[in-house]
């Protein structure tokens, strides 16, 4: 009695398990009309009040020329100058504690205004820049050329509060 009564909870167990590594069924096409966003979501995204939703796609202004510090010494100097999603000025700077340091100063190309603005230099660097409600975000990619060695892999993304013209 034991033995069988082990071995349907064993098998009960396994249905559940297998249950579990199911994957979730896909989301509704838009052409089904349950999961089209309303228009007048994505024109003013934050009227869908308790739901995320997308950052509207359209040119921003930023402008600061801001330096930080945090409590362990990492230091962020950056000048970012964007009016309508056109960059007029751009660099930054950035010293981590016992890693080193990176300089993120020109040549830069402008290669894209939206729906982010991106920054291209002829040795592969790239800074993207978006913005996040009232913070615009500056990140890095394959910019390990700009700093000095092994510092690339601890440099964080920059975020620049409009409001203020802060940067952390």
């Amino acid at each position: 009695m034991r033995s069988s009564l082990r071995r349907a909870s064993l098998g009960a167990s396994a249905a559940v398990l297998l249950g579990a590594c199911a994957s979730p069924p896909p989301p509704p096409s838009p052409s089904a009309g349950a999961g089209t966003i309303p228009e007048a979501w994505l024109e003013r995204p934050t009227a869908a009040a308790g739901r995320l939703q997308p950052m509207p796609v359209r040119p921003f202004d930023v402008s600061t020329d801001c330096r930080f510090r945090d409590e362990a010494g990492y230091l962020t100097v950056v000048r970012l100058d964007i009016a309508q999603s056109d960059v007029r000025a751009f660099s930054a700077a950035v010293d981590i504690p016992r890693r080193g340091s990176c300089r993120f100063e020109g040549p830069f190309t402008q290669t894209r205004r939206l729906p982010s603005v991106q920054l291209s230099a002829s040795d592969g660097c790239t800074v993207n820049i978006w913005e996040q409600g009232e913070a615009v975000t500056v990140g890095f990619a394959n910019c390990a050329g700009r700093c000095t060695r092994g510092a690339f892999d601890y440099v964080w993304p920059i975020i620049v509060d409009r409001s203020n013209g802060q940067c952390h």
